[in-house]
C-alpha cells in the first residue's frame, strides 16, 4: 500500500479551493448576500428576515461595497498563482514555504465564510490548511526543495 502524501493532496484540494473563490467571488459581486444575516434579525411583516443592525459593517463591505468579494478574489488568485506554480514564484522560498500556505488558506476561509456564494470555498479550504498542517506535523517536504536550495546557495 501506498503512503498519502499529504502536501501533494493539500496542494490539489487548496488549487480547487482557490478557483472555486475566485468563482464564488465573480457570482458574489452580482449576488450579494451576508451569509450570516439571519443570526440576531428582525422578522418583518412585509420584509422579511432583516438583519440585526450589529451586523452594519459587513453590510456595508458586502452589500453596499463588494470590498470582501474583490479581496477574496485577490486573495484566490494569488494563492493559485502559488499553488500552481506561477514561473517566478517556481524558484523562490515563498514557494517552497507550507507555513505561508496555512496562512493564507486561513485568511481565505475567514473572507469566504461571510458572504454567501464563498461558503463551500471557505469549506475546502479549510481542508486543505489542515492537511498541510499536518503535511507540517509529518516534516514533509517538497521535491523541489533540494533543487530549488541548490539554486540558493544551500540556504
Amino acid at each position: 500500500m501506498g503512503k498519502l502524501v499529504w502536501h501533494e493532496y493539500a496542494r490539489f484540494t487548496a488549487l480547487t479551493a482557490s478557483i472555486y473563490a475566485v468563482w464564488a467571488g465573480f457570482w458574489g459581486l452580482f449576488y450579494r448576500k451576508f451569509f450570516w444575516d439571519f443570526i440576531g434579525g428582525i422578522l418583518r411583516n412585509p420584509g422579511g428576515l432583516q438583519p440585526s443592525p450589529k451586523f452594519a459593517v459587513f453590510i456595508m463591505l458586502i452589500v453596499k461595497f463588494p470590498i470582501i468579494q474583490s479581496v477574496a478574489i485577490l486573495l484566490g488568485f494569488w494563492i493559485i498563482a502559488l499553488e500552481f506554480p506561477f514561473l517566478p514564484l517556481g524558484s523562490s522560498r515563498i514557494y517552497r514555504s507550507l507555513a505561508l500556505r496555512i496562512v493564507l488558506l486561513v485568511f481565505q476561509v475567514a473572507l469566504n465564510i461571510l458572504y454567501y456564494q464563498g461558503t463551500n470555498a471557505a469549506i475546502w479550504s479549510l481542508i486543505a490548511a489542515v492537511c498541510y498542517a499536518r503535511a507540517v506535523a509529518l516534516g514533509e517536504k517538497m521535491a523541489q526543495e533540494k533543487e530549488n536550495r541548490a539554486k540558493d546557495g544551500g540556504v
